[in-house]
């Protein structure tokens, strides 16, 4: 009994040695180490969606001591605010704003944000959200012109006006356009606030029209991004008129021509001038020969020397005889002096006309009667002088025929005499 009361005792005394020793090794207490977070705005909305007659109040918030912060916008639409103490977003967006144009229906405006610690500058965050605006009355976009509904244009003038929309509940963002009748040498007009401009053509109105003018109907459609449409038409009405380019290009063609034939016409009668006067130096050379002959004639009747006596007895015969060989070889050029007379007054005349048919400008309103004018004066001088050669290859310059042809001794033989 002895033996199994020490072996109780000593199993008592070893099973309480752990828990004395537990007791001396128990470990220190952790103490917990606090973590800065990053600074965040907590219940910011990425998309905001605002009616115009309603009010924003929006308190933003943040993951630290507000007290401890300021807020800031940047870029923000017309009247958006935030206090910059508590981050408290309000807005009234006032029916003004969008009539005078400073605010917009269904426009993203895109709204920076940004908070800051007042004493540690880089402890900030900046961030953004869409703001939109929406309106629930019904406006129709419209489409306006810079000018009226109804032009009346001439041929080869220019059309040109702005094309103007008035945005309703939404802004027109294509315009298309139509016309009542195919035209080229337009500027096509695609979106609002360009401009249209048209060159009309001077072949634009035919003979069968009537009044001699025709009308185009313009029609410009503008539609929204929702499909709402709006049509403007204007109406043009072309009027014939003058293709002045073509006309001035005539009057040329017609002028060019006259200048060509008076140059033909110079070396004609330069040609005919030339006979005339060789005729004329040939002919005064027999008349001197035969009145020298007849004098010394009459001479030589006078002498006392019979030989001397008989001669001039011969030699005024001689002088009759000269006048026909006179006759025979130069005869008088009569009908070469008309031809030259005439052919004289006629470039004359050609010159005076081309003078007095000169153009005025690029459009000279009287261009169609001063062309026909000339081109009547070239085809009666042609049927005036219709027998006069001038094929003839001219072997002088235009400078030479002029300085002859106005030299002061042509002038003097073919002037008026009284």
């Amino acid at each position: 009994m002895r033996v199994f009361r020490i072996v109780g005792l000593f199993i008592l005394v070893m099973a309480a040695r752990p828990a004395f020793a537990q007791v001396d090794t128990l470990p220190t207490p952790v103490v917990p180490v606090k973590i800065d977070t990053p600074l965040r705005i907590k219940n910011l909305n990425p998309f905001i969606t605002l009616h115009v007659d309603s009010a924003l109040s929006y308190q933003l918030q943040i993951n630290k001591e507000a007290t401890k912060y300021y807020w800031y916008l940047k870029s923000s639409p017309f009247g958006l605010k935030i206090n910059k103490d508590n981050g408290l977003l309000s807005f009234k967006p006032d029916r003004s704003y969008f009539l005078s144009g400073k605010l917009k229906y269904d426009v993203e405006y895109s709204v920076k944000v940004g908070v800051q610690n007042l004493s540690d500058p880089t402890d900030r965050v900046d961030t953004s959200f869409i703001l939109i605006f929406y309106n629930t009355e019904v406006i129709q976009p419209k489409v306006k012109f810079t000018v009226s509904n109804s032009l009346i244009v001439d041929e080869g003038s220019n059309v040109n006006f702005d094309v103007l929309c008035e945005s309703g509940n939404f802004p027109i963002e294509d315009i298309l356009f139509s016309s009542s009748i195919p035209i080229s040498n337009y500027k096509l007009v695609k979106h609002c606030d360009e401009k249209f401009s048209w060159d009309v053509p001077y072949d634009f109105v035919s003979q069968d029209d009537e009044g001699k003018q025709k009308t185009v109907i313009l029609t410009f459609i503008g539609s929204t991004r929702t499909k709402v449409r709006d049509t403007a038409t204007i109406k043009i009405t072309v009027r014939d008129a003058l293709n002045y380019p073509r006309a001035v290009q005539e009057h040329a063609a017609v002028d060019s021509t006259i200048k060509d034939y008076v140059l033909r016409l110079q070396y004609v009668f330069f040609q005919l001038d030339r006979k005339v006067k060789k005729t004329k130096g040939a002919r005064t050379g027999f008349d001197l020969t035969a009145a020298s002959t007849a004098l010394t004639g009459t001479i030589l009747n006078t002498s006392a020397n019979k030989s001397s006596q008989n001669t001039g007895k011969v030699l005024p015969s001689v002088g009759v005889a000269l006048t026909p060989i006179k006759e025979a070889t130069s005869p008088q050029k009569s009908v070469e002096q008309n031809q030259a007379t005439i052919i004289r007054a006629a470039i004359k005349r050609l010159q005076y006309m081309r003078n007095d048919n000169m153009l005025i400008g690029e459009k000279d309103p009287d261009v169609a009667k001063k062309t026909a004018k000339l081109r009547e004066e070239l085809r009666q001088v042609q049927v005036q002088l219709v027998d006069v050669p001038i094929d003839a290859a001219m072997t002088m310059s235009e400078k030479e025929l002029n300085d002859y042809f106005n030299s002061p001794k042509v002038n003097r033989k073919y002037r008026m005499k009284r």
